[in-house]
């Protein structure tokens, strides 16, 4: 069975002095700001970011062409819905018209059947005046 030994002072102050020389020669190693490859990858960072910022507008130009074509059939669909509704209104005012027309057509023919009547009513009420006029003297009507 192994037994676990703390390091002591000396190794980790030797272990942390070999980490900071680490760190120095991985910067020192580090290429330097004017290096082809550094200019390369700057360039090529550009290059992703001006690529991105053109699809980005022509995201923003697309959704403005889009917003702008959904207004305009909103607006269309709208007056369409606007003159069917007067459409509709123009056609119950007319079918109100014939209504109204066919209304005054039976109340006059009413009224001409009624008059008729009333005519045949009263001939027939002279008819019976004459007739009860001319009887033969001597005839009682009880």
């Amino acid at each position: 069975m192994a037994i676990y030994r703390e390091k002591d002072i000396f190794e980790r102050r030797n272990a942390a002095n070999e980490a900071k020389k680490a760190l120095l020669e991985r910067f020192k190693a580090k290429p330097a700001a004017d290096d082809p490859a550094v200019l390369a990858r700057q360039a090529e960072r550009k290059a992703i970011l001006e690529a991105r910022a053109i699809r980005e507008a022509e995201k923003a130009r697309l959704k403005q062409e889009k917003l702008a074509r959904e207004a305009a059939e909103k607006a269309e669909r709208e007056a369409a819905a606007e003159a069917a509704r007067i459409a509709a209104e123009e056609a119950a005012a007319a079918e109100a018209k014939i209504r109204e027309a066919e209304e005054a057509e039976r109340i006059a023919r009413l009224l001409a059947d009624e008059a008729e009547r009333k005519a045949k009513r009263d001939a027939r009420y002279a008819a019976r005046k004459a007739r009860v006029g001319r009887q033969p003297p001597g005839f009682s009507a009880r």
